[in-house]
């Protein structure tokens, strides 16, 4: 006879030695929380797994107290990654971080009067939020929305771009798949090939594969006609770029257990580094909190809707290019 669910859980629960005093909750909390947890995203493991993903969701569950304990402006929570580590989280989620030089390149723009702020989404500019699963393509996704945002603001349509396509075609300029990859890089071999080809005729598998494009199987479907890279570190042409043209590329600092159980508030995250990258989004939009003044960006990440604010995050604006988010942006022009 099969022993209930709940049964199960109990016992696993018992064979693992928690500290008490070492813990923020009880450990009733701790249980209901993770079994909640558990249910709530469609979780399940190995006996000799759950002990272990047990641990950390302790560990993540305390450290979200604690950060949140706080008043931070930033509220974590525990969402998708909540039994990963953090070393896990970065293995998996996240490209190997790029480090790159503290130099201004030329100004990109002559300095206009913006609008004091802009929410692409609001003018049906952004694609839904996706997920890149278990495979560090975040640069593809990055670079996907920005052209299927560009495209919709030239053409007014919306279209479906695949990123499976770059993942798999692009590894001679320079991007490794699964192993990360540059925006730049990605809109260099969208011009190349002639465009971009659909999620349909060329869908996303989360892992590498060889490149399958044929014109007759996987037709372009979208053109595009240049690039341009921002200014190095420089928040005004951020700005500017994404007012006058519409959601741009951006490579963050993402390594934090901060990043990872972000939830909600504008992020801030003390530790951040504004030149060693590891991943990549979408700068979709910029505004100012009424409540606390801090200007802030709209960004969207591609870990699904689980994730922060259904699949956004307000990340910190006009604070010393807070990790990164303005030393290697740029876009695709359709």
């Amino acid at each position: 006879m099969r022993l209930s669910f709940i049964l199960v859980l109990s016992l696993l629960f018992l064979s693992i030695n928690i500290i008490a005093s070492s813990r923020v909750f009880t450990p009733n909390q701790y249980q209901s929380s993770f079994v909640q947890w558990m249910k709530s995203h469609g979780k399940a493991y190995s006996h000799d797994e759950f002990a272990r993903k047990y641990r950390t969701f302790q560990d993540n569950m305390d450290y979200v107290h604690q950060w949140n304990s706080k008043n931070s402006e930033t509220v974590l929570g525990l969402n998708n990654f909540a039994d990963m580590n953090n070393v896990e989280y970065r293995n998996t989620l996240l490209g190997a971080s790029i480090e790159v030089e503290p130099f201004r390149t030329p100004r990109t723009f002559s300095r206009i009067q913006l609008p004091t702020s802009v929410d692409w989404r609001e003018k049906g500019a952004v694609h839904d939020i996706k997920d890149q699963g278990h495979c560090g393509s975040c640069y593809s996704f990055s670079a996907i929305g920005a052209a299927e945002s560009a495209y919709y603001i030239a053409n007014g349509e919306m279209l479906t771009l695949s990123e499976q396509n770059i993942l798999d075609c692009s590894r001679s300029y320079g991007n490794e798949g699964c192993n990360g990859g540059y925006m730049l890089e990605s809109f260099q071999f969208l011009l190349d090939q002639g465009g971009a080809v659909s999620e349909a005729s060329y869908p996303y598998e989360a892992k590498d594969a060889s490149c399958r494009f044929d014109s007759v199987k996987t037709p372009i479907v979208a053109t595009f006609n240049g690039t341009v890279e921002i200014r190095r570190g420089d928040e005004g042409d951020l700005q500017q770029a994404i007012a006058t043209h519409g959601p741009v590329a951006v490579a963050i600092d993402a390594g934090h257990i901060s990043f990872q159980l972000y939830k909600t508030g504008v992020y801030y995250e003390p530790y951040c580094s504004s030149y060693s990258l590891s991943h990549a989004v979408l700068a979709v939009g910029y505004d100012t909190d009424s409540v606390t003044g801090k200007d802030y960006w709209i960004v969207a990440n591609s870990w699904g809707l689980k994730w922060g604010d259904s699949g956004f995050i307000k990340m910190a604006r006009n604070r010393g290019n807070h990790c990164g988010i303005s030393t290697m942006s740029s876009y695709i022009t359709a």
